[in-house]
């Protein structure tokens, strides 16, 4: 019988959706899922995992582990997994995860299904689908042996159901020494009031066609009346026009939000690897033949110096 342990990020003190997204989806299969849970100061955040449907709370809580350190959560999830008995691990598809998963799979011996979209769990037998080049296809992969199955998930695939609180089933992992030629001196946080990009349900993003910085800041207003975040295509970027922060595509962020306006943006294949899971796009592009238009929900063949406006405008009339 399948058991799933699924590893929890936290941000802030609090809970990352995409945490509960997995722990959600796991849910809806009626299968028993074990959390892990590491940090510092984080105890009390085992009861909303226990509310969302996790049986048992793997828990690290400890000072030294508010830096995140990958020798130190390989351990303890390592741990989880012996105590858990669990045969898969779920991660998310962040930077958290794409530097454990493979590391889980190195020391387990076993291979590894990263970028999933798609999940059937079927007793010990699990299906997967995952976009590679660059979305041009949809793979369907399945594990050939028997042995622990290691996935990272994308976020935005699956819902987060909101839940109750209730008390959490706790078992105390022992807290491993950190690596023994690695010390971290030093955190640099860039405070900003800005939306992330792979958390936002909303995205606004310029493109080439902006023409510039000025035209940027005449976009982004736009991601502020909706709430949005604001993103930007590689070029946008490279130009400097943005920070690289700002960067959607598959050298960017990948994001799945539930609506995403593409301003002045081609489309180029590695932009499009990026976006094209979003619910809904809108597409602004004077040139009618632009690949947007072909992920488009939504199109408009003109100036985007002359749409915005009218989106700013219907936006505040809605909000009125």
């Amino acid at each position: 019988m399948s058991k799933i342990l699924i590893v929890a990020e936290v941000k802030n003190g609090e809970i990352k959706k995409n945490t509960l997204e997995l722990l959600s989806f796991s849910k809806t299969q009626g299968i028993e899922t074990g959390v892990v849970l590491i940090g510092s100061e984080v105890t009390e955040l085992a009861d909303i995992l226990a509310g969302q449907g996790a049986s048992k709370v793997y828990l690290a809580d400890d000072s030294s582990l508010e830096i995140y350190n990958t020798e130190q959560y390989t351990a303890l999830v390592t741990d989880a997994l012996q105590q858990s008995e669990s045969n898969q691990v779920w991660l998310s598809s962040s930077e958290l995860g794409r530097d454990l998963c493979p590391r889980l799979a190195a020391r387990h011996g076993v291979g590894a299904l990263s970028d999933v979209t798609q999940l059937e769990v079927n007793g010990d037998q699990v299906t997967a689908q995952r976009p590679c080049m660059s979305t041009k296809i949809i793979q369907k992969c399945q594990f050939s042996k028997d042995g622990l199955r290691v996935i990272t998930i994308r976020s935005g695939f699956f819902n987060a159901e909101e839940t109750t609180p209730v008390s959490a089933n706790i078992v105390s992992l022992s807290i491993p020494a950190g690596h023994a030629k690695l010390k971290v001196k030093e955190v640099k946080v860039e405070v900003s009031d800005e939306v992330e990009l792979n958390e936002a349900s909303i995205i606004v993003s310029a493109g080439r066609g902006v023409g510039g910085a000025e035209g940027c800041d005449f976009v982004k207003p736009l991601a502020n009346d909706l709430g949005a975040a604001f993103g930007a295509s590689r070029a946008v970027c490279d130009a400097g026009w943005l920070p690289h922060k700002h960067q959607v595509g598959q050298t960017g962020t990948m994001v799945t939000p539930d609506f995403y306006f593409a301003m002045g943006i081609s489309g180029a294949i590695q932009h499009l690897a990026g976006m094209s899971g979003s619910k809904v796009i809108v597409a602004v592009n004077k040139d009618p033949d632009a690949p947007i238009f072909k992920v488009a929900d939504y199109g408009i063949v003109g100036d985007l110096f002359k749409a915005v406006p009218v989106f700013r405008e219907e936006v505040s009339k809605i909000k009125d």
